[in-house]
């Protein structure tokens, strides 16, 4: 399923940032790829969705889901039988007796509404910063050849030249450092998975 961008060229254009005339095809490719890095980053859609998830059922009574924050369940099937004795709390599904139909593992599928009603600033801006970024390393060649992956030097010396690159493991702009991957992490909960392991 295809989502929107997180970020818009409007939402560029409010940082000052100009869309030339014929560049609205590679702004918006350079959105929605900065907008795919930051949700796998955060592990979550952010914005708000529907969809259906899988999780590996649970003995007790409570089964987290992925996705945070879920607002709305619509329909849970446990090992592909309809269950409604189920109530939605704290974004995590109560059933007095358990996620599993036996003594084996079990599968619960849950279609949810899941993700926040708009996009919070701080995450347009940085959806905005990246696309900035590339559009800059866009047109810093007309054949294109900006886009390349950037070199940045950190040290230097004269004598018997010798040259430091950076190493942060950056390749393109579009690639997120690793202190905005945790903090992403760290908010929206990071690495949810279509089908929770033990």
């Amino acid at each position: 399923m295809a989502l929107d961008p997180l970020a818009t060229a409007a939402d560029l254009t409010a940082r000052g940032m100009t869309i030339n005339p014929g560049e609205e095809t590679i702004v918006d490719t350079y959105l929605d790829v900065a907008s795919t890095a930051v949700r796998e980053a955060a592990g979550t859609p952010i914005s708000q969705v529907t969809s259906t998830v899988t999780v590996e059922g649970e003995p007790g009574p409570w089964l987290t889901l992925p996705g945070q924050p879920v607002t709305a369940v619509a329909t849970v099937l446990l090992d592909g039988v309809t269950v409604t004795d189920w109530q939605l709390v704290s974004g995590r599904l109560w059933r007095a007796c358990g996620w599993t139909s036996g003594c084996g593992p079990s599968l619960v599928d849950v279609t949810q509404t899941h993700g926040l009603d708009s996009v919070p600033a701080d995450i347009v801006d940085l959806v905005c910063r990246m696309t900035a970024g590339a559009l800059k390393a866009q047109r810093a060649e007309e054949d294109g050849s900006g886009l390349a992956a950037d070199k940045v030097i950190t040290s230097e010396r004269l004598g018997d030249y010798a040259v430091t690159y950076a190493s942060d493991g950056r390749i393109t702009e579009m690639d997120l450092p690793q202190y905005w991957r945790e903090r992403l992490e760290a908010r929206f909960g990071g690495g949810a998975h279509a089908l929770k392991s033990r």
